[in-house]
Order: C-alpha cells, then sequence, then structure tokens
C-alpha cells in the first residue's frame, strides 16, 4: 500500500490567484438579442485583463517538471494496536529517521539489524537522502540504538501516521540546567495517541507529569495552569494527567504508552511539567512548551541555516 502525501505547489498557487483576482467586469458579454428587427450579433467573450496573456504562452519544461514528488512509502497499513512494551499494547506508527549512509553495504547492514528488533514490522532505505523509515511498534530510543549499533550515526526526523495529514506528531523538550529530557507524542487515531519520553536529572523514585492548560514558564511549572482536560468534565481523570514517572537510582527515566481521549493537534503551546511529588501537590519541578513536531516526509534537511550546523554535529550535542 502506498502513502502518498498531497503536494501544492508555489505555482499552482500563483495560477489560482491569478485567475481569482480578474474581476467580473474584465468579461464583456455579447449575446444575440430576442428582438428580431435587430442585427445579429455573434456571441464573444472579451478578455480585457492583459494578465491573461501569460496562459498564451507555452510553459516551459522546467515549470511542468518542477514540482516536489510526493513521498511514497510502500508500507502495510499500521494496525491498531500490535506488539507488547512493559505491559502496554503499542499501536504502530511510521518513523524515520536520518542515518549516516554511504552506499548498499550500509543499506543491507542497516535493514538487516532494524529486522531483528522486537516489534519493527517493516522497513524501507532510501539511499539518496539517507533516510530510513520503519513501520512498527518499537519504541524511538530502541529503534535509534540499534541504528547505532551499527556503526552509524542516526537522528530522528519524523514520526506519526503516513494516512493522516493533520498535526498529528509534537514533541517537548527539556534543556536543564539539571533536569534534561523529552517526550514525543504521536497520534494514532482520532481517539489515540502515543508517548514515548525520556529524563535525566530526576531524584531517585516516583515523580508525577501531566500536560498543563499553558505554555507560559515565566514561573516555570507553577504558571502552566491546571491539568488539560478536553472537556468539562470534572468527574473522571483529566486526560492531561500521565500518571508517574519511576526514575532509577542515576536519575533516569523511561517512559513509553498510550493515552486515550488525547488530540495531538490540540496540545500545541501547552506544556507538560514534572513535580516533585507522584501526586502533583507541589508547584512542580520543571516544564517544556509542547511544539509541532515534523511528521512522515516533511524532514530532509541536513544543515541548519541559521548556524550551519549539520544534523551530525547536532546529534552529538544531544
Amino acid at each position: 500500500m502506498s502513502f502518498l502525501r498531497p503536494v501544492v505547489t508555489p505555482k499552482a498557487i500563483a495560477v489560482t490567484t491569478i485567475v481569482a483576482a480578474i474581476p467580473a467586469a474584465s468579461f464583456a458579454f455579447n449575446s444575440t438579442p430576442s428582438s428580431s428587427h435587430l442585427p445579429r450579433i455573434s456571441t464573444q467573450i472579451h478578455f480585457n485583463c492583459p494578465i491573461l496573456s501569460i496562459f498564451k504562452q507555452p510553459l516551459s519544461k522546467n515549470l511542468v517538471n518542477s514540482s516536489p514528488k510526493a513521498v511514497q512509502m510502500d508500507f502495510l497499513a499500521p494496525t491498531q494496536l500490535s506488539s507488547t512494551q512493559n505491559g502496554v499494547d503499542l499501536p504502530e506508527l511510521l518513523t524515520e529517521f536520518m542515518v549516516d549512509m554511504k552506499c548498499e553495504g550500509c543499506v543491507k547492514s542497516v535493514k538487516s539489524k532494524l529486522q531483528t528488533v522486537d516489534g519493527v514490522n517493516d522497513v524501507e532505505v532510501d539511499l539518496t537522502n539517507q533516510v530510513v523509515r520503519i513501520l512498527g511498534s518499537s519504541p524511538v530510543k530502541t529503534m535509534t540504538e540499534a541504528l547505532e549499533q551499527t556503526g552509524r550515526k542516526a537522528r530522528l526526523i519524523g514520526q506519526g501516521n503516513p494516512e493522516d495529514f493533520v498535526a498529528s506528531a509534537a514533541v517537548a523538550e527539556f534543556k536543564g540546567p539539571v533536569i534534561y529530557g523529552v517526550v514525543r507524542l504521536a497520534q494514532v487515531s482520532m481517539e489515540l495517541a502515543r508517548i514515548e519520553a525520556n529524563f535525566t536529572g530526576l531524584s531517585p523514585g516516583k515523580h508525577g507529569w501531566s500536560i498543563n492548560e499553558f505554555g507560559d514558564l515565566t514561573s516555570g511549572a507553577a504558571s502552566t495552569g491546571k491539568v488539560f482536560n478536553a472537556t468539562d468534565d470534572t468527574t473522571s481523570e483529566p486526560c492531561g494527567d500521565l500518571g508517574t514517572l519511576d526514575v532509577d537510582e542515576k536519575g533516569e527515566a523511561y517512559y513509553t504508552g498510550v493515552k486515550e481521549k488525547l488530540k495531538v493537534g490540540n496540545l500545541i503551546g501547552r506544556a507538560i511539567a514534572v513535580y516533585e511529588t507522584d501526586d502533583k501537590s507541589d508547584p512542580g519541578l520543571t516544564a517544556a512548551v509542547i511544539a509541532r513536531s515534523a511528521g512522515v516526509g516533511e524532514n530532509y534537511k541536513k544543515l541548519c541555516t541559521c548556524d550551519g550546523t549539520t544534523i551530525w554535529e547536532a546529534t552529538s550535542k544531544i
């Protein structure tokens, strides 16, 4: 099954704008009157708008063939639920990595390694763009480690449901100076979202965490408001309540799971907060704003235009 992402080119937009901009007065219609004593006038349409003259010119070869190609991925359709991780059934997603590959030998090595990973259903490698696309339920952390075990640098560049054309992926990054982490959210269906998180720098034990109403970090987690709830129902647990994080003796925590009735598109601009206690009774330790993340086929950039940093240099700084 092929997943195609529709592409609207700037030239198509320009043509649409030109046509829409032509005023009705630019068209002069002459029709044949019904009275027989009047001279017969042939029906004509006069184009008084000079801008239409561009349509008389033949399209250049570059203009016709310059549309970017749609991203095509010949994968099986994702299933609703797949393998189990830590007792939780994880739905399948399409995940894209930029991988430092040079030849067909690299492609073979990457494919062979990924096919041994539990939860990986299908793998496609695009050597030209150095992109590896993985369909499956395996966590990002597991797939990243597998790719790096081949001796190659790998960087996550997109994740989501290939059949979803709305904002289906988001990320929140915790940048220290004490607590570092990243939380990834991906929409699987209209009523189900998949969540993965990694944290370091937390004290050992249980810490509550949640998606809160506001992305205001003026006072840290304390200014992010209450736990987000998509409905006015106060009798049940808010959909933004993420439960607790289990932090090990090294101060590290890893979470992967799913959340019902959570729509990723409604979370952009809100915040994820982590608390000192498991009941979230304190003001909170830290928070990060949720931002839209690249979906599949949206991020093949290898060089940051703002500072010239390559994707591999950025990877080494994480």
